[in-house]
């Protein structure tokens, strides 16, 4: 299977022997960052720094003119991506012969919630979440959309595809600096229901439910009660079921689930209306429809009518990817990518000594290519192991 390394502009730019390096692990692509959100990043072999601190969510490389005179708009980069990080990266790569495909975070952005606040999902208890912008909020989908189509398209002739993160809705889970929400197991009934937004937009489109959106957070307020005591109602969306009631969850769940599905047909749309023929769109996904985060939840089989395909979380196991496999054909011809998305991190809580073992398994469950996070965190000792595990697959 094709094998493709995730990476940040900063791993490459000022290290001259970064492409190469990456070469010789026998990968054929690099997904590399061009939108990013706020982050602290080891850079274990550059010649000129260890730790990289990005302060904020940013474009990584000069935002265009579309954005003169807007609110919200992207942010610049500073030091840890000045200029056109992102070309000057994605040229040096091109070089050493490796496909470059874009890597754009949407819906995850703390800087934007802190300055333009009223953007952020505002939950049940009217707490807002500054890292999560509302993708119901027209605003912000359009923001959303317009940011798609610049950052995955860049430029030139350097980028041949992207794939998109956070293309969804975003929650409560977040990783947080000092963090200290973990004292209640909330499971993923609490989860969903604390991660329901209640800013203006979303309070409309309960209405156009059948709901009051006043009764509903009350709702949600008293079915949170026993999980804030300690009591665990199970797992799935039957759990949810209990807590609320099957009417209203089912109500929120069609409101959220048409503006997920809405706004990922508008974000594809503007992406290929950029791009030029034959530039490959996935999305990060998870196949459970009411999920949120990075990888936003999708319906597999709409998702697969609008992307080219799917980047499927599967450290800790593959099964993710089946949902997909299912929708996806029969296999023959040129079918969706289902790209396994496996950490080859171990500090991080992959495996790579495993990865050989780990594609085949992901193979047999469908997948048709491997994404590897991520090249510029992991050890000497880890892309040992990737290296290794790859030159056994040629």
């Amino acid at each position: 299977m094709k094998a493709a390394a995730f990476l940040y502009p900063w791993d490459v730019v000022g290290d001259p022997d970064a492409p190469a390096r990456l070469a010789d692990l026998g990968i054929r692509q690099v997904t590399l960052a061009s939108a990013y959100h706020s982050t602290r990043a080891l850079t274990p072999r550059h010649p000129r720094h260890r730790i990289v601190t990005a302060a904020h969510a940013a474009v990584l490389y000069p935002p265009g003119e579309r954005w003169r005179g807007r609110e919200p708009r992207p942010y610049a980069a500073g030091d840890w991506a000045p200029g056109d990080a992102y070309g000057e990266a994605a040229r040096a790569l091109r070089d050493a012969g490796l496909d470059v495909h874009s890597w754009v975070v949407l819906a995850h952005n703390s800087r934007m919630g802190a300055e333009h606040p009223a953007t952020s999902v505002v939950n049940a208890y009217g707490d807002r979440y500054p890292w999560a912008p509302c993708i119901a909020q027209p605003a912000t989908r359009a923001y959303l959309t317009a940011l798609a189509a610049e950052a995955a398209v860049r430029p030139g002739e350097e980028t041949r595809g992207t794939e998109l993160e956070s293309c969804g809705w975003y929650g409560l889970a977040h990783l947080h600096a000092h963090d200290k929400i973990a004292g209640v197991a909330l499971g993923e009934a609490g989860q969903y229901l604390m991660s329901l937004c209640f800013c203006g937009s979303c309070r409309a489109g309960y209405a156009e439910q059948g709901l009051d959106p006043a009764e509903l957070a009350g709702a949600v307020r008293r079915a949170l009660e026993p999980v804030w005591r300690g009591g665990h109602e199970g797992g799935g969306w039957p759990a949810v079921e209990k807590l609320v009631g099957a009417d209203l969850a089912a109500a929120t769940r069609a409101w959220r689930e048409e503006t997920a599905r809405t706004l990922q047909e508008a974000v594809v749309a503007a992406v290929r209306a950029a791009a030029p023929t034959g530039f490959q769109v996935l999305l990060h996904a998870d196949p459970v429809p009411y999920h949120c985060g990075a990888n936003a939840g999708v319906d597999p089989g709409h998702i697969l009518s609008v992307a080219d395909g799917v980047v499927v979380p599967c450290t800790g196991g593959a099964h993710l990817l089946e949902p997909f496999a299912a929708r996806a054909g029969d296999g023959t011809g040129d079918g969706p990518v289902l790209a396994a998305n496996l950490t080859v991190v171990s500090g991080m809580g992959g495996s790579p000594a495993t990865l050989a073992a780990d594609a085949a398994r992901a193979a047999e469950l469908g997948a048709t290519e491997l994404r590897l996070y991520h090249a510029g965190l992991a050890s000497d000792a880890d892309l040992a192991h990737v290296a290794k595990a790859l030159s056994h697959a040629k």
